[in-house]
Order: C-alpha cells, then structure tokens, then sequence
C-alpha cells in the first residue's frame, strides 16, 4: 500500500535537516546543548504513553467502522508495547458523554486519542484546548464537525473518500448483472452519504455502458445496529425483487444478511472485507451460503496506524491541524478486496475492476463527492432510484 504520509514525513525531515545545517555563529558547546535540549524535547513529545479510542455508536466487534480503527490501535500496541484500550458511548450519547470518555481516557494515562466518528467533533474543539499535549486523532471528522476556525494544533483529522469505493461496488455489481439494487444506510451523515452516492454513480454508469435498464431503493434505517423493523424492510425489498443491497453503516449489515439469506439475496459489505463474516456462518451452519458478494472498504487500519507512527517518529507537527483524505490518489485506501477468497464475481474480473480504479486513479474519472443528502447524483436514462423515507 502506498503511504502519502511516509512521503511527508521523509520530506519533513529533508527540510529539517536542511534548515540544521551551516550559517549559525553559535558556539560549538551552545549548539551541542541545543541540540541536546531540543532533541530531549523531541523525544519527549514523541513518547506514546498508552493509546485510547473512543468509539462511535455500536460495538467493539461491530465487523465495521469501531473494529476497524481498534484493530489498528490494537495491533500497534502489541507490536510496539503500548498500553490501548478503548471506551464505549452509552446508548443516545450527547457531546457531554463523550466528553466524559475522552476525559477518562487522558485520566488513566493516554497521551494519544483516538476518537471515531463525526460526533465527536464538538467533544474535539473541547478537548484540543483542555488537553493541550495530548494527542488527537480524528476518524471520519472534519474542521466543520469540530465547528472551530481551523483544525486545533493537537488535533490531525482523517476523512476517506468512500465515494471512490462506493463507485467502484455499485459499478461491479451491475457488470456482474444485478439490475435490481438497494442501498441501505444507518443514517445520512457525509461519510455514508458520500458511500451512497458514489454507489448510485457507479451503478448508473454501468448501466449506461450496458445499455441495461436498473432500479435502485434507497434509504437510511436511523441506526448503526440492526434491528427487526430494518430486516422486515429488507425481506420487503428482496421479497419484491431486490437483488442486492449494499448495506452501508456499521452493524446495519445485520439485517440486510438475515433477510438475504431468507430469499437467496446478495449483499455488498462495508469498511472492511466482510466476506469472512459470511463464510463463518456457512461454517456454523448458520447460513447455507455466503451472502456477501464484496465490500466497499476504506483503510482505516492504515489511516490510524499512518497516524500514530507520526507521534512516535516524532513527525507530528507535519499533519497535526490539518486533513488526510485518504483515496486512490494517495494510494489503495478504497477499493474492493481482490483477494481470491473474497472474488465471488460471476463474470466481472478482477482486471476489469483493476482498469476502472486506475482511471479513478489517475484523475480520467471524478466521482462526485457530494455530501449533501438534499442534492442527489445526476443519472442517466437507465437508471431509476427510489429515494424512500
């Protein structure tokens, strides 16, 4: 995977070592004590104390979008001997709650934060200025979210471009032959949005280039979770014809599988490559296949861990206040799994999809990445969408 930010960091410290060298007149044992202080301080600010996430709404184990940025900080504090640990929202958590966790975090010990989800931003424009030295980093967050003039000095955001991947999902799955689709949503926030439209985008343009007529549902459920009222929707689409949903919002998955599986649906995954949930449930006997046809994902694994190399590299101050948004451009953060375990295309090749994500690649295709859930993506003749409420 290439790494936008190792690229940063290494000019980083071209330009340091730059700015070090020649046209200083002070003395060579003033300069040694400098450099000695300044490097003492360097490497204080660059010590990992412990790392904590605060998570969005759901689990732990949500198979999606908390687990995902875990298994980062998880693995990085095993492979590296940090303490981790994380902490969960109670249900209908407002800013004050959160604020709560990220000031239980810092009080048993984290000088590095984690905090998941755009709710969070309000809880970060408080916390940049009431823990100055500890260390934020903010997953699916922006400026706007933390409502301030600019990004806190503490404070370095991640967003991905999941318009990318959506694309690229709703675009295989028609060449692969689906025509009737669904998209279901836990709530219209940017990131699933932004999911959701690039899905429609995709589709749209296959559909086109087949001269195939398709019909896409959409809707959000209004939770991270599923529950019965959202699977008796689901067996309502796939009972009426629905092929396949692309179940977009953490746990939400849930109910689009259950249902799927009752009428021999499909369903595209999330976040990370869910294919292994579906091949456990054939394991189990759960189910008798496997529902999942592919997954949308955005690396946010490698978004965290990118991050939190830069506190402990002691290269910080290259991203902190500002923005990393992760897509193909800055490397292979979006995309579909490829692995051959995770292929369960009947006739759409891994080659063929390998050509579609370099032209995203390369700047050729521009995927609208509006977020804006009153403007909907333009589509052409072929394609109808039933936005539903």
């Amino acid at each position: 995977m290439k790494k936008f930010l190792a690229l940063a960091m290494a000019a980083s410290m071209a330009v340091s070592l730059v700015a070090c060298g020649g046209g200083s007149s002070t003395s060579s044992s003033t300069a040694a004590s400098t450099e000695t202080s300044a490097t003492t301080e360097e490497a204080a600010a660059s010590e990992i104390t412990a790392i904590a996430q605060v998570c969005d709404v759901g689990t732990i184990d949500d198979e999606s979008f908390n687990q995902g940025c875990w298994e980062a900080v998880e693995a990085y504090g095993e492979a590296n001997g940090i303490n981790v640990d994380y902490y969960l929202p109670p249900d209908e958590a407002n800013d004050e709650d959160r604020q709560t966790l990220i000031r239980n975090a810092v009080n048993d010990g984290a000088n590095t934060v984690v905090c998941v989800g755009y709710l969070y931003g309000s809880s970060l424009a408080w916390a940049a200025t009431e823990y100055p030295d500890v260390h934020f980093i903010g997953v699916d967050i922006t400026q706007a979210d933390i409502g301030t003039e600019t990004i806190p000095e503490n404070v370095y955001c991640i967003t991905y471009k999941e318009e990318q991947a959506g694309y690229l999902a709703g675009y295989a799955a028609v060449k692969d032959g689906f025509t009737e689709l669904g998209f279901l949503g836990g709530m219209a926030v940017p990131a699933v949005i932004r999911y959701g439209y690039g899905f429609v985008q995709g589709a749209d343009a296959a559909a086109e280039e087949m001269g195939t007529n398709i019909n896409i549902k959409y809707w959000y459920g209004g939770a991270f979770s599923g529950d019965a009222n959202i699977t008796a929707k689901m067996e309502s689409w796939y009972s009426g014809g629905t092929q396949i949903v692309f179940a977009c919002g953490g746990g939400i998955y849930t109910s689009a599988v259950e249902a799927a599986v009752k009428y021999d649906g499909k369903v595209i995954g999330v976040d990370v490559d869910q294919n292994y949930i579906g091949v456990n449930d054939v394991e189990s006997g759960k189910y008798s296949y496997n529902p999942f046809l592919t997954s949308a994902m955005k690396g946010l694994s490698a978004g965290v861990t990118d991050a939190i190399t830069h506190i402990a590299e002691g290269t910080w101050d290259t991203i902190a206040g500002t923005n990393g948004n992760y897509g193909l451009q800055e490397g292979d953060y979006v995309g579909l799994p490829t692995a051959e375990e995770s292929w369960n295309f009947s006739t759409f090749t891994v080659e063929e999809y390998e050509a579609l994500a370099e032209k995203i690649r390369s700047g050729e295709l521009v995927v609208d990445n509006s977020s804006d859930d009153a403007v909907k993506p333009e589509t052409s003749d072929f394609t109808k969408v039933d936005y539903q409420v």
